[in-house]
């Protein structure tokens, strides 16, 4: 779905929300993202080292074509303010679904409307016949985020050395 006065694809909306494709003029907010340590705590994930890194990985982040899915800016529609982004990734044969919001934007709900939005997709549109959630044991508001959405406790795995939880909307 595009809108005609858009560079960019929007791929879903929701009340509040709009989610689209990366542009590169996300760059900045990625990097910003991706450094407060506390955003990516719990994700295994290093800071980009610059905003050239940022846009780098922008312009070469191809999951849009080769699997008709991504990580998708979420865009707050009132003001069109990044707030972070959700999606679905295609990971050793599953159907993922992450998120990662800025702090100022924790316990508003809107990593539970674009994660719904982002299921629906997966499970509706794509046709997907499972998809999964995946959170170090002590992130508990991912883990809120997944059970919200409906995704149930499957088990537990090793990741980045400590205790992942596995959550599916299979059971």
């Amino acid at each position: 779905m595009n809108s005609p006065n858009t560079p960019f694809k929007i791929i879903a909306q929701t009340s509040r929300l709009y989610l689209r494709e990366f542009i590169f003029k996300d760059a900045q907010s990625l990097f910003e993202l991706n450094n407060d340590p506390l955003v990516i705590q719990y994700t295994g994930d290093v800071a980009f080292i610059s905003l050239t890194e940022a846009a780098q990985f922008i312009s070469t982040y191809d999951a849009y074509q080769k699997t008709g899915m991504g990580r998708w800016a979420v865009i707050r529609k009132q003001d069109d303010e990044f707030l972070g982004w959700c999606g679905l990734k295609l990971e050793n044969g599953n159907c993922d679904i992450g998120f990662r919001f800025f702090r100022k934007f924790w316990n508003t709900g809107y990593a539970t409307e674009a994660a719904s939005k982002c299921l629906e997709i997966g499970l509706t549109e794509l046709k997907m016949d499972e998809i999964i959630g995946r959170a170090l044991k002590e992130n508990i508001a991912s883990i809120k985020v997944l059970e919200k959405i409906g995704l149930a406790f499957s088990h537990e795995f090793e990741a980045h050395g400590t205790t992942a939880v596995w959550y599916s909307t299979k059971t």
